[in-house]
């Protein structure tokens, strides 16, 4: 398991790209919809081989799931950070490991990419919402399509009450990981064109 990519919900598509672009000061670019859930985003793509997706129901689909992924169905208020995505091999086998609420594997597509996502029942995951969406890629993988806009992840700091025991459930190895003790929050910080970042 390894981190893949992370997400900043809105509203709409337009403020949750506002939000990233007024945060990290650089464009993000066309992403794509995903009729599966009724969704739809916008793209950043960053160092060593991560991404940075802005993420919003899209008004004019009509979604083939429900509830949606990332807990969308409940968003409501600022856009901000709400999810971290990582990527494994053999999902379904991993989710027999992971704990109740993790998602079951769910098979996607958009354009010439191809991939499962473990989406929860609810659309909630577990960890009030914090524990990372798992992901299995059966395409070539996205990032290095991405036009690169001079940004690092930092770190991204996972804050929840039960921080130690989310963290001990994942089997990740990856200095940029920070796991708090504290009030449920993710906060991402960035080396960008204009110094270091902060994304919340």
């Amino acid at each position: 398991m390894e981190l893949d990519h992370i997400a900043v919900a809105g509203e709409t598509l337009a403020e949750a790209t506002a939000h990233v672009e007024a945060a990290l000061g650089v464009p993000l670019q066309t992403g794509g919809q995903h009729p599966v859930f009724g969704t739809h985003n916008r793209l950043l793509g960053l160092a060593d081989g991560l991404y940075l997706e802005a993420i919003a129901i899209d008004p004019e689909a009509t979604p083939e799931r429900s509830p949606r992924w990332f807990d969308l169905d409940r968003f409501s208020g600022m856009p901000r950070l709400t999810n971290w995505i990582c990527r494994a091999t053999g999902l379904p086998e991993l989710l027999e490991r992971m704990p109740d609420g993790a998602g079951i594997s769910v098979p996607l597509t958009r354009g010439d990419l191809v991939w499962d996502m473990a989406v929860p029942a609810d659309g909630k995951l577990p960890f009030d919402n914090l524990f990372p969406a798992l992901i299995e890629w059966h395409s070539a993988h996205p990032a290095p399509r991405l036009e690169q806009q001079g940004c690092a992840l930092r770190r991204l700091v996972i804050a929840h009450p039960d921080a130690a025991d989310l963290e001990a459930l994942l089997p990740l190895n990856d200095g940029r990981l920070v796991f708090e003790t504290g009030p449920a929050a993710m906060e991402a910080e960035f080396d960008t064109p204009h110094g270091i970042r902060l994304l919340r």
